[in-house]
């Protein structure tokens, strides 16, 4: 401490406390070896890359550890990692933290330890864990023992194998494996080093006139062909680190050497005296150094003092031999951009146990798309429950934390995973219930051109000229427009389609009703001209009769030409009755209109109803009005019934209601009018004639 405050440069090689970084305690600190703040975080880009998002952590208790763990478990819940657990003990600790660390891995969920400790930490942990079987976990450590050689000196090394971590780059520097091989005790007569590294290495002793119990050296022994770690220069990591630390200085002092007066960097372009150089001045330049190395790495120093963070992911593979070996498979380097930083070499990787799949490690197992994540009370945000977008709603990537709804005119898929367009539904032809409804409107089409038929080919018999042949026809016509009506509500509406249906319903239907009005007048008519000195026949001839029709038809016509040019029936885009799809309808435009129309079509109704139904007990020749009064009170019970059904009817089903009340409502007419005077023409000829008629025996 007392160097640094003297501003006298201190540069390390092995140093990597993060701690060390704060230039207000250490101003005067350099470093040649990343800080241990970023190897943190390539360890929490690491995890994360490979998915694991629910792991444990233990530490050495010591600031290295402690501080770079807790750098990692702040870097990994930025990158949405969570920890199941942080512990940390010591080597010279009690036994009893040990024990207790490894009963919480026991327990744990997470397949994923990041460990950042020394090797001797770790061989103990992987014995202790080896010893109680609990095996199946990945190892992502520190720079501190991912790279020792030291870890098949422990029992449980199997334990370690395919574990990751990050260490510093190892490096290449020219010229040092010749110069070492080339190292001869004789270039150093006076090194005690020298002399007992050659005696240690070929077995022999340089000292002639002692008794060391070895043999004399014979001088033919050479480090040329030697294989010992001394002359291995494949591991060059912490020893490039020293190598950069030696050329910083002699850098930054030819630097200062190199110095021109007036260009210097000191006051007034001063530059410092070679033979009386201040510490402060070294600081200066060696601050500023900057040079390449000759494997082309640039060596500078940030503001903290750290030199660029780079790194080799290494993942700890069989040899063999059966040792453990680290072996490439990844770099790291800060200096780059975010994206770009963490590059994943092709070698292919060694996984925890010796597996070649990547573990699973997460609290949850991914949402899949159409569910959205909801987090589990009191636990991580890693821990959630996968829970089903609700209708209408789509997620279309995994983990999505919210749901999005469709637009109005699109709705979520069976999966969830998609906005398809709403399905549009009408009462169609080419459904089951568009072509029932289609064959009911054709048989009474049918069947009224048959009747019409019977009635044209039969036209002079008395049961046809009883009661006005003329509004008899004009009704079976009526009949088949009213038949014909009701297949303008089948299909897709559209804007003339929607006008022509209602209107064309509600003329045809009053049409209809005019003329079954008509037919029970003549039969109260023709009743009281019977009567002495009557002449109501006169009053209400075939002219009047068919006066009397136009005339109620021509209000109805009337109504419908207002509604129609104040406001129409138009197609609508019903989105309100379902959810899941649209509803393409008539709007009646005017609901006045439309309640006028059908008001109007039941006032005619009752009108006739009451009038056949006093007309019913009328003698038996005039009997007509029993089969119009129980044609009208089919009628009105349909149309009766048809109004709450009416209202209350979803989509297609609503048309479907409609048309069934009209084709009801004919079918009614139509069998209580014409079918028993169809009959008596057919099968019961000898009723039709004129003495049957007026009632003479």
């Amino acid at each position: 401490m007392d160097i640094l405050r003297a501003a006298l440069a201190l540069i390390s090689h092995f140093a990597t406390c993060a701690c060390l970084s704060n230039r207000e305690e250490f101003p005067t600190f350099f470093r040649t070896i990343p800080s241990d703040f970023y190897q943190s975080r390539a360890l929490a880009k690491l995890v994360k890359h490979f998915g694991w998002t629910w792991i444990g952590a233990i530490a050495v208790d010591n600031e290295y550890g402690l501080s770079g763990i807790a750098t990692f478990i702040q870097a990994a819940q930025e990158h949405g990692v969570c920890t199941e657990y942080s512990e940390s003990f010591s080597s010279s600790g009690p036994p009893e933290t040990l024990q207790r660390i490894v009963e919480v891995v026991k327990r744990a969920t997470s397949k994923v330890i990041v460990a950042f400790m020394s090797h001797r930490e770790i061989k103990l942990l992987a014995q202790e864990l080896y010893s109680q079987n609990i095996t199946g976990l990945q190892w992502v450590g520190s720079d501190a023992w991912i790279t020792d050689h030291s870890l098949t000196d422990s029992s449980g090394h199997s334990i370690l194998l395919g574990s990751l971590g990050f260490t510093v780059s190892k490096a290449k520097i020219l010229g040092l494996e010749e110069h070492l091989r080339g190292l001869h005790p004789a270039q150093f007569p006076m090194s005690a080093f020298m002399t007992e590294f050659w005696e240690d290495r070929f077995a022999c002793s340089l000292n002639i006139t002692g008794s060391t119990g070895r043999r004399p050296c014979s001088g033919s022994e050479s480090l040329q062909n030697d294989t010992s770690p001394f002359t291995d220069v494949t591991e060059l990591r912490f020893t490039n680190n020293v190598y950069k630390s030696v050329y910083v200085v002699a850098h930054a002092l030819d630097n200062l050497m190199k110095c021109e007066k007036g260009e210097g960097p000191f006051s007034e372009g001063s530059c410092a005296d070679p033979k009386h150089i201040q510490p402060w001045q070294v600081l200066h330049y060696i601050n500023t150094v900057r040079f390449n190395t000759s494997e082309g790495e640039t060596v500078y120093f940030e503001r903290s003092g750290d030199s660029p963070a780079r790194y080799e992911l290494v993942n700890i593979q069989l040899t063999d031999k059966g040792t453990l070996e680290g072996r490439t498979v990844g770099i790291y380097d800060a200096s780059l951009p975010e994206d770009h930083q963490f590059i994943m070499s092709d070698e292919p990787i060694v996984w925890g146990n010796g597996e070649m799949e990547a573990p699973v490690s997460v609290c949850t197992q991914r949402c899949l798309p159409g569910t959205h994540k909801v987090l589990q009370k009191g636990k991580p945000v890693c821990c959630f429950d996968c829970v089903p977008c609700p209708p209408g709603e789509i997620s279309n990537s995994t983990n999505s934390i919210h749901c999005i709804k469709c637009a109005n005119l699109f709705w979520s898929n069976q999966e969830r995973d998609a906005c398809i367009p709403k399905s549009i539904e009408f009462l169609a032809h080419k459904e089951l219930l568009g072509t029932l409804l289609v064959l009911f409107s054709l048989l009474g089409v049918f069947l009224t051109t048959f009747m019409f038929l019977i009635f044209y080919c039969h036209k002079e018999t008395p049961i046809v000229r009883a009661n006005n042949s003329e509004l008899s026809f004009l009704l079976l016509f009526s009949l088949t427009l009213c038949f014909l009506c009701s297949l303008t509500f089948i299909g897709r509406p559209s804007g003339w389609s929607c006008m022509l249906r209602h209107t064309a319903f509600g003329i045809t239907f009053v049409l209809c009703i005019s003329c079954v009005l008509g037919k029970t007048m003549v039969v109260l008519m023709a009743f009281r001209a019977t009567l002495p000195g009557s002449n109501m026949l006169k009053w209400f001839g075939p002219a009047q009769q068919r006066l009397c029709v136009v005339a109620f038809t021509f209000v109805q016509v009337l109504i419908c030409i207002l509604w129609l040019t104040i406001s129409p029936p138009y197609p609508f885009e019903n989105m309100e009755y379902y959810n899941d799809r649209i509803i393409l309808e008539c709007a009646l435009g005017s609901a006045l209109g439309f309640w006028a129309v059908l008001g109007y079509i039941g006032l005619l109704a009752m009108f006739c109803f009451i009038l056949a139904f006093l007309a019913r007990k009328l003698p038996n020749n005039f009997n007509e009005a029993k089969f119009i009064t129980f044609s009208m009170l089919i009628f009105c019970a349909v149309w009766v019934t048809f109004i709450p059904a009416y209202v209350s009817s979803p989509g297609k089903f609503l048309v479907a209601v409609e048309i069934f009340a009209i084709l009801a409502s004919s079918y009614g007419l139509l069998f209580c009018i014409f079918l028993p005077k169809c009959f008596i023409i057919l099968f019961r000829p000898e009723l039709n004639t004129k003495k049957h008629i007026i009632g003479k025996t």
